[in-house]
C-alpha cells in the first residue's frame, strides 16, 4: 500500500526544525504530510481547520540605531539615537494600517527598545527588535523589506546609523501554514466519519506562526487543531502559559486520526493506481 512516516517536531518553538529535517533529506520520498496539534479551547473528540491560509509566516528583526553619545543637558552635542529609534518605532507601525490591504491579516511589533542606563546620559546606541507576521508567504517579503528601509531611512534622517538582523540563518522565518485543499478535504472526510459531522470545526486564521509550513511548501500538507479540554477545567491557559494543562483523553484521539487520515490516503491512492 504504501509507506508512513511519523515525524516528531525537534525545534519547532522558533528553531525552524521542519527546515531542518527537510534539509537531512529524510522525507524527500514524501506526497502528502498530515499534522496536529492540541487547542485548549476545543473540547477532547473535537477537530478544526480550514483550507488555504491557516497560521500566518512569522519573522523576528533586531534593529541597533548608533548616533553620538553626550550629556544630556547639552543635547545639541550628541546626536540622540533614541529619538531616531523611535520615529522608526512609530513609522514601523503604521505599515499595516497604511500600506497593508485591510482584507489582508498583517502584525507588525516592536516588542523592546535598550538604550543606556543613566538619567542624564544621552546613549551611543540603541537597540530594538520584535516579529513581524502575513498570511502570504509574499506578505511577509514585503513586510522584511519595508521595516529595513523605513528604519535605514529614519537613521540618514536622524544623521544616525542603523543595522537590521533578521537572523535568516540562525532563525530560519517561518512561511505562512496553507493547507493544501485536497489534502485538507481528505481529513476533514476521515474525521467527520471518526468523530461525527458535528465535531469537525472550521477553524479561524491564527497569526501565530508553525513549523509545520515548511513541510507544507514542498508537499500536500493539511494541519489541524485537535480539542485538548474537559467540561471540568474552569479555567482556559493558552498554550505557552506555564499553568497550561491538557485532557489526556485527547492522545487516543489524537492517534486514531492521524492513523485513519494515513490508512485512508493509502487506500484511495492505491486504488487510483490500479
Amino acid at each position: 500500500m504504501g509507506t508512513v512516516k511519523l515525524v516528531f517536531q525537534p525545534a519547532e518553538e522558533g528553531y525552524a526544525g521542519a527546515y531542518h529535517v527537510l534539509g537531512e533529506g529524510v522525507l524527500d520520498d514524501v506526497s502528502a504530510i498530515f499534522g496536529l496539534h492540541v487547542d485548549p479551547n476545543l473540547l477532547v473528540g473535537k477537530v478544526a481547520s480550514r483550507p488555504g491560509p491557516l497560521l500566518a509566516g512569522g519573522s523576528r528583526f533586531l534593529a541597533t540605531v548608533t548616533g553620538k553619545g553626550g550629556h544630556a543637558a547639552s543635547p545639541h552635542h550628541a546626536v540622540d539615537p533614541i529619538i531616531t529609534a523611535s520615529s522608526a518605532v512609530i513609522s514601523i507601525q503604521q505599515l499595516v494600517s497604511r500600506e497593508i490591504d485591510p482584507l489582508q491579516a498583517a502584525v507588525v511589533s516592536v516588542t523592546f527598545m535598550k538604550g543606556g542606563d543613566a538619567y542624564n546620559v544621552i546613549p551611543e546606541s540603541v537597540s530594538f527588535g520584535g516579529t513581524f507576521r502575513s498570511l502570504t508567504t509574499e506578505g511577509l517579503s514585503y513586510l522584511m523589506k519595508r521595516i529595513r528601509e523605513i528604519i535605514k531611512a529614519h537613521a540618514t534622517a536622524h544623521r544616525c546609523t542603523a543595522t537590521i538582523d533578521f537572523m535568516e540563518e540562525r532563525l530560519p522565518p517561518y512561511p505562512a501554514t496553507i493547507n493544501d485543499e485536497g489534502m485538507y478535504h481528505h481529513a476533514k472526510e476521515v474525521a467527520e466519519t471518526l468523530l461525527g459531522q458535528d465535531n469537525v470545526r472550521m477553524a479561524a486564521q491564527i497569526m501565530g506562526s508553525e513549523d509545520f509550513a515548511f513541510y507544507a511548501e514542498r508537499f500536500a500538507g493539511s494541519f489541524f487543531f485537535i480539542g485538548a479540554r474537559n467540561h471540568t477545567m474552569k479555567e482556559r491557559h493558552p498554550l505557552h502559559s506555564p499553568y497550561f494543562v491538557i485532557d489526556e483523553d485527547v492522545l487516543p484521539v489524537g492517534a486514531a486520526f492521524h492513523t485513519a487520515v494515513a490508512m485512508e490516503y493509502l487506500k484511495k491512492h492505491t486504488t487510483a493506481s490500479n
